[in-house]
């Protein structure tokens, strides 16, 4: 009797390669209608939830780069596959008894919202690595549900983070009210995009826009996004 696979056995690895090259296909015709340079986004692959096999695969595929949402997990896939050349990304809510883990493991954290959390991350960040790349989750669709600093916030938020010598502040994260709309997509990238932009004189190092996933990568690629995060669409359904 064969092994039964931890993973959907449908997702087998041809049709992983065939997602991975739809979503890369889809991003490269949103540069060119956008008029930005070939390869200018980057595709983080949010694997959470999947398992490490999986993974391994996709990187078989040509990805790299790969966002989780919970500490433990990451760092046991990080274990898993640390025969390959992966750069981790910690995209969810942070827990302060978990900003050590994540500190640790991760290259980058999209999710800081609080000064306390970045504090940790900063001082748990070990000597021997290189200062964490961060980026400061903004709720712009004013959610109560939605993790995120408002966006008046932010600006200070981001001086005082720069001040800490663990972290590389990059720029944002935002995951906005999901919506069909293409242009009520494109509304809260746009103000986000703004924000980076007013904030470069004073942080002139941001360079790193977090925003898109399967739904609205168009959306956000047409409004400056250096990075989309999808998962359904080169995975399939999450577990829970």
């Amino acid at each position: 009797m064969a092994n039964q696979l931890p993973y959907d056995a449908t997702m087998i690895p041809t049709e992983l390669e065939r997602n991975i090259s739809e979503v890369d296909r889809r991003i490269r015709a949103a540069e060119r209608a956008a008029g930005r340079a070939t390869g200018a986004v980057s595709l983080l692959a949010v694997s959470k939830t999947k398992p490490s096999e999986l993974v391994r695969q996709a990187h078989g595929f040509g990805l790299s780069a790969f966002g989780e949402n919970y500490a433990q997990e990451m760092a046991e896939k990080a274990a898993a596959l640390a025969d390959l050349p992966l750069c981790w990304h910690f995209i969810g809510p942070i827990q302060s008894n978990k900003t050590a883990l994540i500190a640790e493991v991760s290259d980058w954290v999209h999710s800081i919202d609080r000064l306390k959390v970045a504090r940790r991350l900063s001082e748990q960040r070990p000597d021997d690595k290189a200062p964490l790349n961060v980026l400061v989750q903004v709720n712009t669709s004013n959610e109560d549900s939605k993790s995120g600093v408002g966006p008046d916030a932010a600006p200070e938020l981001m001086a005082a983070i720069n001040e800490l010598p663990g972290l590389r502040l990059r720029g944002f994260m935002t995951i906005p009210a999901a919506t069909t709309n293409q242009a009520e997509q494109r509304e809260p990238f746009r103000q986000l995009r703004e924000l980076m932009a007013r904030l470069s004189g004073s942080l002139p190092q941001l360079d790193t826009l977090s925003m898109g996933m399967s739904g609205d990568l168009e959306a956000a690629v047409s409004e400056g996004a250096n990075i989309v995060r999808v998962g359904t669409d080169i995975f399939g359904a999450r577990y829970n």
